[in-house]
Order: C-alpha cells, then sequence, then structure tokens
C-alpha cells in the first residue's frame, strides 16, 4: 500500500496525502480527517523516512569508533553491539563512523551533515577535538568515557582509578609486595586516552599508599603483544608476583607468557584488572576483576542521548560505573 493508493481512495492528491503525513503544510481538518480514515481502514504505516519527514528527524544515530583500520576490541565491539542494540529498541538506526587518521573527513560528514540526530562517540581521550567539534556544531552527543573535564557534557564511563586501585589493595591484602600494571598500548597513553591514564593514577596511588614497589607497562591489543610485554616484564622485573590490567584483549597472552615461565596461576603468579565479564570467566583460571556492564552502559548512554535531542539545551547528565571486584580464582597468597 502506498500514498498514490491513500490519494485514490480519499480523492485528494497525493501532494496533499504527503502534507497530512509530514505536516509540512496546513491541510483543512475535514480533508485531514478523510485521509486518516483511509489509512486506519488500510491499516497503512508510513516508512521511515516519512515518519522522519514528519517530525524533522533522521532517526538514526551516529556512533564514532576506532578507525576501521585498527582491530577494535572485544570490550569496544561490545559497547558498539549494546549501542545498536538499544537504538533499536527505540526503533531507530544507527549510522557506524569511524574517526581518526585517514577517516577526518568522515567524523566531519556525521557533524555537518544532517545524517543523524545524535552521536555517541567512543574512546575519549582527555583532550578530545572532536568533543570540542561536537559542543560548537550543536550536534547532541552523549560519550562512553570522558574528557579531563567534562563539565557540561553528558557521557557514560568506568571508574578506572578507582578499580584498579581497588585491585591493587586486594593484591597487597594477599601479600604481594611488588606488582605491576599491565595498560593499553603505548600511543594510546602517548594521546591521552582516559582509561589508561586514570588506570595508572589509581595504580600509583594505591602502591604509594599500601607502600608497595609498583612497575607500569604499556602493552598492544593482542595476543601476542601480552605475551611479549609479560616475558619481558619477568626477565627485567623478577620480583613482580602480581599484575593488575585493563587490556582485556591482552589476557591470553599474558597467560601464555606465565606457562613459558613455568608460573602457576594463583600458586606462583595473580592476575586481576578490569574486564568484560565473558572474558574473566574465559582466563584460566578464571580472573578475579570488576566485570564492566557493557550493555547497561551502552543502553543508559542511547537513553542519555534521546533525553538530549528530545530536549535540546537540558541538564547534563552522566554515570560513573564502579562495579565490584569479582572473586574468582586467578589471585592467591603471595608464595614466592
Amino acid at each position: 500500500m502506498n500514498i498514490g493508493e491513500i490519494a485514490r481512495r480519499a480523492g485528494v492528491s497525493r501532494s496533499t496525502v504527503s502534507y497530512v503525513l509530514s505536516g509540512k503544510r496546513a491541510v483543512s481538518a475535514t480533508t485531514r480527517q478523510r485521509i486518516q480514515a483511509v489509512i486506519d481502514e488500510l491499516g497503512y504505516r508510513p516508512n521511515a523516512s516519512a515518519r522522519a519527514l514528519k517530525e524533522g528527524r533522521t532517526r538514526t544515530l551516529g556512533l564514532v569508533i576506532p578507525p576501521a583500520s585498527q582491530r577494535l576490541t572485544d570490550m569496544q565491539l561490545g559497547f558498539v553491539a549494546s549501542v545498536v542494540e538499544a537504538a533499536a529498541r527505540h526503533d531507530l538506526d544507527v549510522l557506524l563512523s569511524p574517526s581518526g587518521g585517514d577517516h577526518d573527513r568522515s567524523f566531519e560528514r556525521i557533524v555537518t551533515g544532517r545524517r543523524v540526530d545524535g552521536v555517541v562517540l567512543m574512546e575519549i581521550r582527555l583532550t578530545d577535538d572532536r568533543v570540542t567539534r561536537l559542543a560548537r556544531a550543536g550536534v547532541p552527543f552523549v560519550t562512553i568515557g570522558r574528557t579531563a573535564e567534562p563539565h557540561g557534557m553528558s557521557w557514560i564511563d568506568v571508574d578506572y582509578a578507582a578499580l584498579i586501585s581497588r585491585c591493587v589493595h586486594h593484591l597487597a591484602d594477599l601479600g604481594h609486595r611488588q606488582v605491576a600494571l599491565v595498560n593499553r598500548s603505548a600511543e594510546l597513553v602517548a594521546a591521552g586516552y582516559g582509561p589508561s591514564h586514570r588506570a595508572l593514577a589509581g595504580f600509583r596511588a594505591a602502591v604509594d599508599e599500601r607502600d608497595l614497589t609498583g612497575v607500569d607497562v604499556c602493552c598492544g591489543d593482542d595476543t601476542a603483544s601480552g605475551e611479549a610485554c609479560v616475558t619481558q616484564l619477568l626477565a627485567t622485573h623478577p620480583q613482580v608476583t602480581a599484575v593488575a590490567t585493563i587490556n582485556e584483549a591482552a589476557l591470553p597472552g599474558i597467560r601464555r607468557a606465565l606457562d613459558a615461565a613455568g608460573l602457576s596461576v594463583p600458586g606462583d603468579f595473580s592476575v586481576t584488572g578490569v574486564a568484560a565479564q565473558h572474558w574473566a570467566e574465559d582466563f584460566h583460571p578464571p580472573l578475579t576483576a570488576a566485570d564492566v556492564p557493557m550493555r547497561q552502559m551502552g543502553a543508559e548512554a542511547v537513553t542519555l542521548l534521546l533525553e538530549l535531542i528530545a530536549a535540546p539545551g537540558g541538564t547534563p547528565r552522566h554515570r560513573l560505573y564502579a562495579p565490584p571486584i569479582s572473586l574468582r580464582s586467578s589471585t592467591g597468597p603471595r608464595t614466592r
């Protein structure tokens, strides 16, 4: 069923039906009622484009992700999936747009092209030009992560500083005196990636508070990098008996390096950190970790964005997640 059939049965022009559906022009009450009666009789449902035209919206959200040339980590993919699922529950589409490197033009099209009603922005740096650009353009946006000065913007984030600090305190309570932080890549740290800097701050504060010896190392987001990183760590700092990490993609490599060194977990060496629940549960043995609630965070980011779209200029809101440490089997008393 289409607009032409509705127009024929209502005895009006196609343009008149279009005006009723879009609300772009005034139509007499009598004519509008006649058209609506035909619509109801036929059970006609305007397509997404017609409905968007009527509402003055695209019914599409933008989701800005890391460059397509980079393999997304499992946690990043989890955030993408959670945003898409949450948008679908509101009958909205999601337009994925990479940013950074050679993809700045894609991001600029999101900002200026009127292709989306609002934007969810991932992987936030402490100083992030993308945030500044969206704010200047007046595009409603919510970030997963936050800048160094997040006042006046809506955001969702994990309290990496507090969670890594809790991990260190947990290790100290088990008697570990030499501990390490396996962070994200050196490139991300140099770029001012928020989680990396906040995790490092929490690690150093907890190490100082418990009078421990702390070592922090950067590691790429893959198994091979995790193995190489921990192999090097054990060679240069053999006194280290435990690590905390926010680099879940490196966890399989961390396990390989410990196996190669003949270190049992947790008998000889303890591992803990911040990770998605299934990564923690798939580690061998299951990882003591703060489980990041990706689905809940993505859904809340969409909710906050829809609030901003519905009420431009409304009060920004935010949520800082600090899930408890789930005690599993990868940490134990220091024995070495």
